[in-house]
């Protein structure tokens, strides 16, 4: 496993309750102070993934602390996603190739999915592989829509609270069982056996993002 990314707080939360969001930008900040010992002894770097200027300031800090101490490990990579929105991730994307187009750096015929995917939050990884949605719902709730073409899915009705390793084992072994189109029809004999995940998603709750830091 190469990366791992947790959804924990997408653009559309902010809609909740002031006094809900702000104890959820206290319970980062503790994740952060709590778990940035974990990942340095096991080589873990930290990345976050989303619109970092809409978080508070205490918390930007922390992150920024974070992301500095764990810059140098070569272990796996943690995304958190954070502020995060796949259509809003889409749109900065777009601004930003459209202003190397009209600085005359760019011109529009070269604009390709490459480009695209090199102006995203998760520039340089893999797409992913694995996507665990828990809770029992069925929907991509906004996320990581351009990254998660090719992407398998597995729903549990588990509860992310609730989620285990023997949960997590039954998702992978499911996953190693499935054959991977990747577009392709089965007769072209491309299909390749899913037997690996290099980049694991999941949909969580934030109250229990401790729980799998480690």
């Amino acid at each position: 496993l190469q990366v791992l990314t947790l959804y924990a707080f997408s653009t559309e939360n902010w809609q909740r309750p002031r006094k809900e969001v702000s104890a959820l930008m206290n319970l980062f900040f503790e994740f952060l102070e709590k778990e940035l010992h974990t990942m340095l002894d096991n080589n873990v770097r930290f990345q976050l993934i989303g619109n970092r200027d809409g978080l508070p300031d205490f918390l930007q800090n922390r992150l920024s602390h974070a992301l500095d101490s764990t810059s140098a490990n070569t272990g796996l990579l943690l995304n958190l996603a954070l502020n995060y929105g796949g259509r809003d991730e889409m749109v900065r994307a777009v601004r930003r190739i459209a202003e190397s187009v009209k600085k005359g750096d760019l011109l529009p015929e070269n604009i390709d999915e490459s480009l695209l995917s090199a102006n995203t939050y998760t520039a340089g990884q893999p797409d992913p592989d694995l996507i665990i949605r828990t809770s029992g719902e069925l929907r991509l709730s906004n996320f990581l829509i351009w990254q998660a073409a090719y992407a398998e899915f597995y729903f549990t009705e588990v509860l992310w609270p609730d989620f285990t390793k023997e949960d997590l084992y039954k998702a992978l072994l499911e996953f190693q069982q499935r054959k991977r189109r990747m577009g392709v029809t089965t007769d072209s004999g491309s299909t390749t056996e899913a037997t690996n995940v290099s980049h694991l998603v999941s949909k969580t709750e934030v109250t229990s993002i401790t729980k799998t830091s480690g």
